[in-house]
């Protein structure tokens, strides 16, 4: 079973920057896609970055040239940095995973392994 964890969402001004964590209680397979998604109130999921065996990024038109995913493999570790925050960035962020070569390049991907949210506020 593998087990997502999100943190370092909190409260900042237009402008700022924060960074979230997400650890991974295990690897069961040596490829891997991970992606951080986001969903704001009235508003459908969004895709925002993704990271495809600590390799190929991706990432979603609004947030390219602001925030760079990254993964620390030794410590089982996505990072969304996240520069020049928006108000329209403001959603809860969850981290998802997945580890088969099929679902991760499925149009769209199906991630079987999600985390609980972290809440990003980015608010004057």
């Amino acid at each position: 079973q593998v087990q997502l964890e999100e943190s370092g969402g909190g409260s900042v001004q237009p402008g700022g920057s924060l960074r979230l964590s997400c650890t991974i209680s295990t690897y069961i397979y040596d490829f891997y896609c991970l992606a951080w998604f986001r969903q704001a109130p009235g508003k459908e999921r969004e895709g925002v970055a993704r990271i495809v065996s600590d390799a190929e990024t991706t990432y979603a038109s609004s947030v390219k040239g602001r925030f760079t995913i990254s993964e620390d493999a030794a410590k089982r570790t996505l990072y969304l940095e996240m520069e020049s925050l928006k108000p329209e960035d403001s959603a809860m962020y969850y981290c998802a995973a997945e580890f088969s070569v099929g679902d991760c390049y499925s149009e769209p991907p199906d991630y079987t392994y999600w985390g609980q949210g972290t809440q990003v506020t980015v608010s004057a």
